[in-house]
């Protein structure tokens, strides 16, 4: 299971970072999004991967903290993915005005010739 995580979290960041090279705005913007969600995927995979643990403790019974997954990095990723969502809004609105004023979306402004 951690093999597999890591190589989706590799291939995410990997896409990402080859977007990020790209000379369109769109593929750039693509291309964050998909570091963002790298990222918050190796910080949920933070927490301990278990499958079928419960999320919340038993009364009365003794805690073995290791039998539970830790809910702080998934609050954390939670919160991540919804600024994550807000930028890549803000950032769409952003390519859309600066393609009208310019006329091209490249990433310097102008098509190259």
């Amino acid at each position: 299971m951690e093999l597999v995580l890591a190589i989706g979290i590799g291939v995410l960041i990997g896409s990402g970072v080859w977007l990020l090279f790209r000379p369109r705005t769109y593929q750039l913007i693509i291309g964050l999004s998909l570091i963002a969600y790298g990222v918050n995927l190796f910080i949920f995979s933070m927490g301990r991967l278990k499958v079928a643990a419960p999320p919340v403790l038993a009364s009365g019974a003794p805690v073995n903290p290791a039998d539970y997954a830790d809910p702080i990095p998934q609050a954390l990723v939670l919160t991540a993915i919804v600024i994550g969502f807000a930028t890549a809004a803000l950032f769409l609105v952003v390519l859309l005005v600066s393609r009208g004023l310019t006329g091209s979306d490249h990433v310097d402004g102008r098509e190259p010739n």
